[in-house]
């Protein structure tokens, strides 16, 4: 584990152990076992024994009626962020195939490609419109985890078992 990972981990541990009342306790104690094993990354929550207990409860509790992500406040960090889409490849951008209506589709990656022949170009018709869908995040859950020193570490975690 590198220095800022630690000094996260550290952080996080720390305040877990401010809580006040019995009740925010159990709840907070949760969110924060929650916080600690989600940004763990080397190895992940799923590598951590002590984590497969608070995650898998977490995960079957996502599942019924009234969820509601448990929290850490004592770490300043509340529910957790979700992207379901990577980047887009070098060359390609997040775009819509021109047959969305209303907005565009996130889900794709555009690149217009020049198709004339060499000595040709600027021709009209000479551009072909090319989509692929986009790229799913193997991680697309988030938790931004801010220092003392106003720096944010985003860590990266999924919820398959």
């Amino acid at each position: 584990m590198n220095v800022v990972r630690l000094n996260s981990i550290a952080t996080i541990l720390s305040a877990a152990v401010w809580v006040s009342t019995a009740n925010q306790a159990k709840a907070s104690e949760w969110g924060c076992e929650v916080l600690l094993c989600a940004s763990s990354s080397d190895p992940s929550w799923r590598g951590v024994p002590a984590c497969h207990p608070p995650m898998n409860r977490l995960i079957s509790a996502m599942g019924k009626w009234g969820f509601s992500w448990p929290t850490c406040p004592e770490a300043g960090t509340g529910r957790p962020g979700y992207e379901r889409y990577d980047e887009c490849p070098a060359g390609w951008h997040v775009g819509s195939s021109g047959q969305d209506r209303g907005g565009g589709h996130d889900g794709l990656c555009v690149q217009v490609r020049k198709t004339c022949p060499s000595g040709f170009g600027g021709r009209d018709g000479c551009e072909q419109t090319v989509t692929m869908s986009r790229p799913l995040r193997e991680d697309p859950h988030y938790f931004d985890i801010r220092h003392d020193d106003g720096r944010v570490t985003r860590h990266w975690f999924n919820l398959r078992e």
